[in-house]
């Protein structure tokens, strides 16, 4: 089931809940959670946190709070994590390998992380044929066949700005519901298809504006 008229602000909290819930669930054997609590950790307001988990249901007890191994099961099915989920890679460059390292890591060290990567891609014929951590890297003539045989839903993209926009393509017309994109450019996806951008260099010039500037003596 799909909830219609969410934020995409509110669907941005709920992995911040769930981390939260995952490091108790690993460090204590804490029952229950208040929304206090529970905001304090997230670093947003109780009230938020109340109003955010309210669209989707009843999970708390006045008085009480949250039981943290329930509320942490239904924010793991509202966010389709509650199964693996086959996640592909197109750009094995420098940035590329480095996520598919961060992945496998996080994947064999958290049981709770179900975002699986199952296959890589590139244009390289030279890398083409070839594995990263033990994953196969395909092809971009390989995107179809893949998609599908591996189930993929997610894909991340780590090529080149000129490039992103044709890999991007490809994946959408495969049937990809889901795109990380890290190349500095703005894709063209239609409404069935989510789009999140991470432009580290956006980041470090806005974080630029918060350091003040230093002067010569």
């Amino acid at each position: 089931m799909r909830w219609n008229k969410i934020s995409d602000a509110v669907i941005r909290r709920l992995p911040l809940y769930l981390r939260v819930l995952d490091d108790l669930a690993d460090e204590s054997e804490t029952e229950s959670i208040s929304s206090q609590e529970l905001g304090v950790r997230a670093g947003v307001g109780p009230a938020l946190v109340r109003k955010d988990l309210a669209w989707f249901g009843e999970f708390g007890k006045q008085g009480v709070g949250y039981e943290v191994g329930f509320l942490r099961d239904e924010l793991r099915k509202i966010l389709n994590l509650d199964s693996n989920l086959p996640v592909g890679l197109v750009g094995v460059g420098s940035l590329g390998v480095a996520l598919t390292r961060y992945q496998l890591k996080r994947f064999a060290a958290d049981e709770s992380f179900n975002l699986e990567l199952a296959a890589l891609f590139d244009s390289d014929v030279a890398k083409i044929g070839g594995s990263i951590e033990g994953i196969p890297v395909y092809g971009l003539e390989d995107i179809p066949s893949q998609v599908q045989e591996k189930g993929l839903k997610i894909v991340i993209i780590t090529v080149p700005a000129q490039d992103a926009q044709d890999v991007a393509s490809r994946f959408i017309q495969a049937g990809i519901q889901g795109i990380l994109n890290f190349a500095p450019v703005k894709l063209q996806a239609p409404d069935t298809v989510h789009v999140v951008n991470t432009d580290v260099s956006l980041e470090l010039q806005r974080l630029a504006y918060y350091v003040p500037k230093t002067t010569k003596g």
